[in-house]
């Protein structure tokens, strides 16, 4: 296994550490994640069942955050309380977040319809609770922007996820408020769009993230993600902007305690 330094800040923005792939090891997932030196991780919802489970972590783990939402894959699935439930979950303290919520055109998993109308409702009882955005956008740029154009944010901002869309693009979402959060795939040779994002986004807007289990970086590309792999990301993005990874890991545990208003 390659080995990395250790770090004295980190955090990770985004992970699905309530998936079945860590119901054998997740205790040492995360004492891992905390030698690595993460002092943050956010857990995000993707269906209710998701979220609860979310919200039973950030219970059990003093670095565990919770964001609560529906995916796009599951908005065909969504209960008609789902709004009711979500609100009752954002009462929480732990609850950081509304989502993961957006658009996905490339699986299509619900019809694009309901993706539509189950993103823009998440939107407005982000605005009523008072909580960010995680905003999921995977081939469908435009359109994501677009209902966010007309919808409106709230006021603490928000998000965009595992960030997939250009410099101009990128340029846009901050313009609206948004932060950037980079994932593993920016370690991937030829990635050169997401490189270029990654060296100009400002350093008060930037985040970074595993998607565990997900978008493992290199060197363990192919295999389970988890939070420490992190790391990885922070040396990739510290590289492209000529500083250190420990800079990179400071700044971004700040950006996302300034973003989900964790002391």
């Amino acid at each position: 296994m390659t080995e990395i330094n250790t770090f004295p800040y980190l955090v990770d923005s985004h992970a699905h550490l309530d998936f079945r792939d860590f119901d054998r090891d997740r205790d040492e997932v995360i004492e891992r994640a905390e030698k690595m030196g993460l002092k943050l991780i956010i857990n995000i919802g993707f269906d209710l069942e998701s979220s609860q489970k979310s919200l039973a972590l950030a219970h059990k783990y003093p670095p565990v955050y919770a964001a609560v939402g529906i995916h796009p894959h599951d908005a065909a699935k969504a209960p008609a309380d789902y709004l009711r439930r979500l609100e009752e979950m954002s009462q929480h303290p732990k609850v950081v977040a509304i989502g993961e919520m957006g658009l996905d055109f490339y699986r299509d998993r619900s019809p694009r319809n309901l993706q539509k109308d189950v993103f823009r409702r998440q939107l407005k009882l982000a605005q009523k609770v008072n909580l960010p955005v995680v905003i999921h956008d995977r081939d469908a740029h435009e359109e994501v922007m677009a209902i966010l154009e007309k919808e409106g944010l709230p006021d603490p901002g928000g998000v965009m996820h595992c960030f997939s869309g250009d410099l101009a693009l990128a340029r846009k979402a901050l313009k609206m408020g948004f932060y950037i959060s980079i994932a593993g795939p920016v370690t991937y040779p030829k990635n050169n769009k997401l490189s270029q994002v990654a060296a100009a986004i400002p350093e008060d807007r930037l985040l970074i993230e595993t998607d565990a289990p997900f978008l493992t970086p290199n060197p363990f590309r192919g295999k389970r993600n988890e939070p420490s792999y992190v790391a990885y990301t922070a040396e990739k993005v510290a590289a492209l902007r000529g500083i250190t990874g420990d800079i990179i890991g400071s700044l971004c545990l700040e950006n996302a305690k300034r973003l989900f208003s964790i002391e």
